[in-house]
C-alpha cells in the first residue's frame, strides 16, 4: 500500500479538505498562519471574520444551504469560548460542521500557558465528538472519523483539536483519503410497513416536514406524496424551502406560525406524519393539549431526535427514502375527497385573512415608518423568484414566518435559527449561505436593527469575501420583542428601555466599506429603494437597505408580548 507524507499537520489536514471538496474555509486563525500558507497555493476560498461566534454561523449557513460540511478554524482558549454559541446553534439545526481549533501543546499543559484551557470539557456538550491530537501519527484517522460523523447519522458539528507541538511536524499516512460521502440508511421494513397501514388508515392527516428533510424531496416526492394520501402539508420553520408553499394543499408554518383558520386544521386531523421534524416547542406550540386527540408518527433519521410525548409510532432512516418506501406501499390508496377539500378551503380562507391582518396592521404604523407587510410584499416584487430568504426571529422579521406573508415557491428558499435563535445569525449566514449557493441566485437577509447591530462589525468582512447580499434590516430601535415584554410588565412609562430613536450610523460603515446603503421612512419610496439595492447586488456589491419599523406592528395573530412566546388570538369561526 501507497503511504503519503505532508511535511506538516496543517498540511495534512488542508489536503485532507482538498479531499472533501471543501471550497470555502471559515473562521479567525491563531497565531500560528501555517494553514493559510498552505492555502494560499490552493484556490479554496478563505472568509477570515472579525469574530469566531460568526464564522460558525456562516459555516452554518453554508451546510444548511449546500448540505455538504462546513469547516471552521480558529485559535485557542477564548477563541473557542466565543465561538460555543456558533457550535450551540449548528448542534440544534443539525448541520455538518468540522470546527479545528489550537491547543495548549501536550508539555505546557497544567502549567499555567498562555490561554490555556480545557478545551475537550468545553466543547463536548455541543458536538457530536470531540477529540484532541497529540501526536502526528494521530491525525489522519481523526481527520477521516471526524467528517464520516459530521455526515452520517443525524449530522451534527465535530471538534478536532490540534496540539501545538505537532503542528510542524510531518504526517504520514497510508494509503488515499477515506471517502466521506453520506451514507443514508433505508428505514426498516417492518417498520416502514406497520407505519404506513397506520398512515393508510387515517381520513384526517397532516404532513409536517421539519429541517431533517432538507434537501431529501428529489423529485418533489413529498408533495406528490401528500398528494396520495390527501395531506394538509406544513413545514416548521426550519423546514421552509424544501417543499413548495405554491402547492395547493400547503398550509403555510406550523406550531407557533399558525394562526386562524388554519389552527383549525390541526383540531380536526387524526393524524400528524413528522417528517425530520424533533418535534421542538415552537413546532407544537398550539397544538391540542390532550395530546391523546393527535397521534404522531414519527420519521427521524436518528433515534436522539425521537419524542415520546405524544401517542403514536416511529420510523427510523433516511427521510426522502421513508417517503419512497411509504409511497410504494400506499400505491393504490385513493383519500377521500372530503378532507383535502377541507385543507384547500382553509387555504384560500387564510390568503384573504392574511390581506385583511396586513391592512389592520398597517392602520397601527405612524408617519416615519412603513409597514412590515408592504416591505415583505415590495421585496417579493424586487427580487428573483429563486431567492434564498435568510433571516432573524425578532419581534418584526417574524412576519415572513407566517404564510402567506411571504411565500416560497418551488424555486425558492430559506434559512432560519434554530430552536436556539441566537441573536445575529442570520445576519451572519447569509454570508455563507451567498457562498454555497450558484452565483446567479440571490440571497436576502432580513433582520432585525438589533441582530445587525451584532453583526456589524462582519462588514469588512462581507467586503472582503465578494459575497453579495441584499440585507434588509428593519428598523426599531434596539430590542423590540424585549421592549414589548417591559411594556406588558411596566407599561410605557419604565425608567428602562431597549429601544430608542436615535441615528444608526449604519451608512458611514457601509461606505467606508465600499456597500451600498439606502434608508427608507416612507413606504412610497420602498419599492425603489428595494429595487435599486437589488441591482446593486446583481452586480456584486453588497446593500443595506434600512427600513423604519413601528414597535406596534406585530405579525398576526399575536395579541402581546408573554414572555419567549406571544399570546395569541383565540379560536376563529371554522371555515367551511
Amino acid at each position: 500500500m501507497t503511504s503519503y507524507t505532508h511535511p506538516t499537520a496543517w498540511a495534512a489536514i488542508a489536503d485532507h479538505l482538498h479531499h472533501l471538496g471543501t471550497d470555502v474555509v471559515f473562521g479567525l486563525p491563531g497565531d500560528d498562519m501555517a494553514l493559510l500558507g498552505e492555502l494560499e497555493r490552493s484556490d479554496t476560498t478563505v472568509v477570515l471574520c472579525r469574530d469566531q461566534r460568526n464564522a460558525l454561523f456562516m459555516a452554518t449557513g453554508y451546510a444548511l444551504a449546500s448540505g455538504r460540511p462546513g469547516v471552521c478554524v480558529i485559535g485557542k482558549g477564548p477563541a473557542l469560548t466565543n465561538a460555543l454559541t456558533g457550535v450551540l446553534e449548528a448542534r440544534s439545526a443539525a448541520v455538518p460542521l468540522i470546527l479545528i481549533a489550537d491547543g495548549t501543546r501536550l508539555d505546557r499543559l497544567g502549567t499555567g500557558a498562555f490561554q490555556e484551557l480545557d478545551q475537550l470539557t468545553a466543547v463536548r456538550p455541543y458536538v457530536k465528538w470531540a477529540a484532541r491530537v497529540d501526536h502526528a501519527e494521530r491525525l489522519p484517522g481523526a481527520l477521516e472519523k471526524a467528517a464520516a460523523l459530521a455526515v452520517n447519522g443525524a449530522p451534527g458539528p465535530v471538534y478536532l483539536e490540534l496540539a501545538e507541538q505537532i503542528a510542524a511536524e510531518p504526517v504520514t499516512r497510508s494509503g488515499p483519503w477515506r471517502p466521506a460521502t453520506p451514507q443514508r440508511p433505508a428505514p426498516d421494513p417492518d417498520a416502514l410497513a406497520a407505519t404506513a397501514a397506520r398512515i393508510a388508515a387515517a381520513e384526517r392527516p397532516l404532513l409536517l416536514v421539519g429541517g431533517g428533510a432538507r434537501h431529501r424531496n428529489t423529485g418533489r416526492r413529498i408533495e406528490q406524496f401528500a398528494e396520495r394520501i390527501g395531506a394538509g402539508l406544513f413545514s416548521t420553520a426550519s423546514g421552509r424551502g424544501t417543499v413548495a408553499e405554491d402547492h395547493p394543499l400547503h398550509c403555510g408554518v406550523s406550531g407557533l406560525y399558525t394562526v386562524a383558520p388554519m389552527d383549525a386544521l390541526w383540531r380536526e386531523a387524526d393524524l400528524v406524519i413528522a417528517l425530520g421534524s424533533r418535534l421542538e416547542e415552537t413546532a407544537t406550540f398550539g397544538w391540542p393539549e390532550d395530546a391523546a386527540q393527535l397521534p404522531v408518527i414519527q420519521a427521524v433519521l436518528g433515534e436522539e431526535s425521537l419524542t415520546m410525548e405524544r401517542p403514536g409510532a416511529h420510523v427510523l432512516g433516511d427521510a426522502g427514502r421513508i417517503v419512497d418506501g411509504w409511497a410504494g406501499l400506499l400505491a393504490g390508496h385513493r383519500p377521500a375527497d372530503a378532507w383535502p377539500a377541507r385543507v384547500r378551503a382553509a387555504r384560500a380562507a387564510l390568503v384573504q385573512r392574511a390581506a385583511d391582518r396586513a391592512e389592520e396592521a398597517a392602520k397601527t404604523v405612524a408617519d416615519g415608518a412603513v409597514p412590515v407587510a408592504r416591505v415583505l410584499a415590495a421585496l417579493d416584487r424586487a427580487v428573483p423568484a429563486d431567492r434564498v430568504l435568510v433571516q432573524e426571529n425578532g419581534l418584526q422579521d417574524m412576519w415572513s414566518y407566517f404564510f402567506p406573508h411571504w411565500s416560497l415557491g418551488s424555486g425558492g428558499g430559506s434559512v432560519v435559527p434554530s430552536e436556539q435563535t441566537p441573536l445575529g445569525f442570520g445576519a451572519a449566514a447569509a454570508v455563507g449561505v451567498r457562498l454555497a449557493e450558484p452565483a446567479g441566485r440571490p440571497v436576502v437577509a432580513v433582520v432585525g436593527d438589533g441582530a445587525f447591530n451584532l453583526f456589524r462589525s462582519e462588514l469588512p468582512t462581507v467586503a472582503d469575501a465578494g459575497a453579495a447580499v441584499l440585507y434588509v434590516v428593519l428598523d426599531n430601535g434596539g430590542y423590540g420583542w424585549l421592549q414589548s415584554n417591559l411594556d406588558r410588565v411596566s407599561g410605557t412609562g419604565s425608567r428602562f428601555a431597549f429601544t430608542r430613536p436615535r441615528p444608526t450610523g449604519t451608512e458611514g460603515l457601509t461606505s467606508a466599506y465600499g456597500l451600498g446603503y439606502r434608508r427608507v421612512t416612507d413606504a412610497d419610496e420602498l419599492a425603489g429603494a428595494l429595487a435599486d439595492g437589488w441591482r446593486q447586488v446583481a452586480a456584486g456589491t453588497t446593500t443595506v437597505v434600512e427600513v423604519a419599523a413601528a414597535l406596534a406592528d406585530t405579525p398576526p395573530g399575536m395579541t402581546a408580548s408573554a414572555g419567549d412566546f406571544p399570546e395569541r388570538e383565540g379560536p376563529q369561526p371554522d371555515t367551511p
